[in-house]
């Protein structure tokens, strides 16, 4: 029998290699703005069309290339930032695989014209499908400009693959702006179809922060400051009334190269905990310094990922450090968080050995119940049972109700006073007629008539209903999220519906991403009832809003609609269409924790059985469930 193993060709090994690391546009405007970076430029202009299928350029003004550096930069594991092994563990550039050009090379026509300060004429060299064109001298400015046509022209299932204009172009100017963050120092420039985004000037993190999301942030930023010898931190956290439902200005930077670290972001939360607004996240913008020796980030290959030597160390001082900023800023309260006689953050290390446990003073003879006083050092305890009687059993069974202080009805609750619902007639276990409701998979869900059914709400989160087979509990706000979704998914085909008129419109600022979503979605939210208008300068002004909406703040509104709509479009087998009904559903369904009258319980049951499919969200979770009188008595066998 023969061989089998053979070697790829180039132009093989090289098209699998860009599945790794060129998966859309944004990838190439990441790979050579970050060598534009190393190669010590102090302006880079990234100019693209068709949100890059069509062209993506960089041009800098840094250190240029020779006519052999050139042509051998477009080579696999060809680079100039490591020579041994040894360098993996030192490194401070922010490419240094050498699979980059030569990736990029393999899926698309790509132009390099660069010259060296020294040099008299620069060098041109072409490539085509990994295959070199062209190379000659030509005239060019010191520094380089890289030309990538027609990406994946010659890879037609990856091309296909490319969402919208809208998609793509949002995932380059997420990448564009962690380069732009991670250097400061630099002068940034994107253009997109001859239209300029953003000119960014050089200067310190917190004017880069501004010049990217907007002069609001200035007034919302505290300042995160830690130095250890493990790490050194600093950076701005974003203040929490100003958190946003959608994710997005949360940025980690270890020795200027951004991160992703799941780990590191659960410590942040953390030292946000109790002061969030619900699902909502906070803005933050931490830069870590530490010893390249003590970090790996050689895990991935977009080198987005890294694995720091002690982990453990860093998540504390992260926690503490931010933590300790927002109580320096009167974010949360604290009793002294003074620069004065600071000292470095405590952490355990692998290798400290456990201190001994603490010993534990307790008197066997303290008697809470003895009515007389008992004193230990400087504190007295005395039991009191006329102030504080002791708590019995029937404590547990009081039962709160909506009436007022002198025991009258509340008329919103269709609570009569005598703490049941529906005129005080017996809730559970009542003979009754059954309206037959089908269910999932067309099984009878047996509820009371009209006349007779009743409601009534647990936590203000769920709808409790007595039924023939025992008791029907819906999660109010999933059912209300199914009603709208249907009822805007037919409004999408149906023609524009009325909308309510802010007597005030709410102006706000939208970054160029989320500006690109409200772009590509305008028309279907003007269809349901949304009157908003986009300004050149990034400032969007909501004048109206649906009217049937339960969401008082139609700018809290919109953040959601775009926020749940970018969660939809990582789902591919959901249309446009199901992505804005999802959005809009979910921006204006009820919260949990908003009271409802029996009216407004028994209109959303109805509503509710009148959908396609009342047994689950849009988003697949089950919005009822039933226990029955057997699972009830044996709760009580």
């Amino acid at each position: 029998m023969s061989d089998i193993i053979k070697l790829l060709p180039d132009s093989v090994a090289n098209q699998i290699a860009a599945g790794e690391v060129i998966q859309r546009p944004a990838s190439v405007v990441k790979e050579l703005t970050e060598n534009a970076v190393d190669a010590g430029a102090t302006e880079i202009s990234v100019v693209i069309r068709d949100a890059g299928r069509t062209l993506v350029q960089v041009i800098d003004n840094g250190c240029g290339m020779s006519e052999t550096d050139a042509r051998l930069s477009f080579e696999r594991h060809a680079t100039s930032k490591i020579s041994v092994a040894d360098d993996l563990f030192t490194i401070t550039t922010k490419g240094f695989r050498g699979e980059a050009l030569a990736s990029i090379a393999a899926v698309s026509m790509t132009e390099l014209r660069t010259r060296r300060e020294e040099d008299e004429a620069g060098t041109l060299v072409e490539i085509n499908s990994s295959r070199v064109t062209r190379q000659e001298p030509c005239s060019c400015a010191p520094g380089s400009v890289f030309s990538v046509r027609n990406l994946f022209y010659n890879v037609p299932a990856r091309r296909k693959f490319l969402k919208s204009d809208t998609t793509e172009f949002r995932h380059i100017i997420t990448e564009f702006q962690r380069v732009a963050l991670a250097h400061p120092e630099i002068r940034f420039n994107l253009t997109h179809n001859d239209q300029e985004i953003y000119r960014l000037p050089a200067g310190n993190h917190r004017q880069r922060i501004v010049s990217l999301f907007g002069k609001h942030y200035n007034q919302n930023l505290v300042d995160v400051e830690t130095e250890t010898t493990i790490i050194t931190l600093n950076g701005y956290a974003g203040k929490p009334e100003n958190a946003r439902r959608s994710a997005g200005e949360q940025f980690f930077f270890v020795n200027n190269r951004f991160i992703r670290h799941p780990y590191l972001h659960r410590a942040v939360l953390e030292a946000y905990q109790g002061i969030l607004p619900p699902d909502t996240l906070p803005a933050y913008f931490i830069y870590m310094t530490a010893d390249p020796s003590t970090i790996d980030v050689n895990i991935h290959p977009t080198k987005t990922e890294v694995k720091f030597e002690d982990e453990r160390s860093v998540w504390q001082i992260m926690l503490a450090s931010v933590r300790e900023a927002l109580g320096r800023f009167n974010v949360v309260p604290s009793l002294d968080f003074g620069p004065e006689g600071a000292v470095e953050i405590p952490v355990i290390m692998g290798n400290t050995p456990a201190p001994p446990h603490p010993s534990i003073e307790v008197d066997h003879n303290f008697n809470p119940f003895d009515g007389t006083e008992y004193q230990r050092g400087e504190t007295k305890w005395k039991w009191d049972a006329e102030r504080n009687p002791p708590r019995n059993w029937e404590s547990l069974f009081t039962i709160t109700t909506r009436s007022g202080e002198d025991g009258s009805r509340d008329p919103r609750s269709g609570d009569d006073g005598s703490g049941q619902a529906g005129g005080g007639r017996e809730v559970l276990g009542q003979e009754e007629d059954t309206l037959e409701t089908k269910g999932e998979g067309g099984r009878s869900i047996e509820a009371g008539t009209a006349s007779q059914r009743r409601f009534f709400q647990v936590k203000n989160r769920y709808i409790m209903c007595p039924v023939i087979s025992g008791i029907m509990m819906i999660d109010q706000r999933r059912a209300h999220e199914r009603v709208l979704y249907e009822k805007y998914l037919a409004s999408l085909g149906d023609g524009p519906r009325p909308g309510q008129v802010t007597l005030f419109p709410v102006e706000t600022e939208l970054n160029p991403g989320d500006i690109a979503i409200l772009e590509e979605i305008g028309e279907q939210l003007k269809m349901l009832g949304f009157e908003i208008s986009v300004g050149t300068d990034g400032k969007v002004i909501i004048a109206g809003h649906p009217a049937d909406s339960r969401n008082a703040s139609p700018l809290s509104m919109l953040e959601t609609i775009i926020a749940e709509y970018k969660k939809s479009m990582t789902n591919p087998s959901v249309g446009a269409r199901e992505r804005i009904a999802l959005s809009m559903a979910r921006a204006s369904a009820i919260q949990y924790g908003t009271p409802l009258t029996h009216t407004e319980m028994e209109e959303l049951f109805d509503m509710l059985f009148a959908c396609a499919l009342p047994n689950y969200s849009p988003t697949g979770k089950t919005v009822m469930n039933i226990i029955t009188l057997e699972e009830l008595d044996r709760r009580f066998s």
